[in-house]
């Protein structure tokens, strides 16, 4: 890292043109939980779109999780429509890499779903996340109504007040309303339940997000 210029997003009428007549194929199944990979949800279940570094070891946090019922990865946060992987990580797309996190509220709180994206990365980084570097890497909160937008913003302000204790500079997670949430390739889609020893550059920062601040 020592001497590379930080990246920084692309303005919007630089962006790849992308297409808008063409997405991406999606799978029928959760490859883990056999549930759908796209909506309609139940009406019952809550969906929430984050961003915290490589794809693939975030997906498999958010599965695990109990009350999980369905997860995908794909592109938000950008301006090009129906980007591909390599369009995205030329960073000239805007997009970052996320995870669409659909889970039942009765089971598993957003409180915990956030506190899973807090502390399983490190939300200080700017442009990247760990070796990772880019900004397709960076963090994000890409909520869906208000509610959504004031427990990302109440948990990171809790949240930044342990890491500061630790020594942590200032949180740079962008939290903003999701507008658009592209699909990415197939192969991508629970990776690494079907590479289970493939590349996992998640990792957090060790220090504890408080919870129970939020009905």
């Amino acid at each position: 890292m020592f001497g590379r210029r930080m990246p920084s997003m692309v303005n919007p009428e630089d962006a790849l043109p992308g297409r808008t007549d063409q997405s991406m194929p999606i799978p029928a199944e959760h490859f883990e939980l056999g549930t759908p990979l796209s909506g309609p949800w139940p009406k019952h279940m809550e969906s929430l779109v984050v961003g915290m570094g490589c794809f693939w070891g975030a997906e498999r946090i958010f599965w695990r999780l109990p009350g999980a019922y369905s997860t995908s990865v794909g592109y938000a946060g950008g301006y090009t429509p129906n980007p591909t992987y390599e369009e995205v990580c030329s960073g000239l797309t805007g997009h970052t890499e996320v995870v669409l996190v659909v889970f039942d509220p009765g089971v598993v709180s957003r409180d915990v779903i956030l506190r899973t994206f807090w502390e399983n990365h490190d939300p200080t980084q700017g442009m990247r996340q760990g070796n990772d570097f880019g900004t397709q890497y960076r963090s994000a909160v890409y909520f869906a109504n208000a509610e959504q937008r004031e427990a990302a913003i109440a948990t990171r302000d809790a949240y930044q007040a342990q890491l500061t204790a630790a020594g942590y500079g200032e949180i740079t997670t962008e939290i903003a309303p999701l507008t658009d949430y592209f699909y990415a390739e197939p192969y991508h889609q629970q990776y690494l339940g079907k590479n289970p020893n493939g590349y996992c550059g998640i990792g957090g920062t060790g220090v504890s997000c408080p919870v129970g601040l939020i009905s």
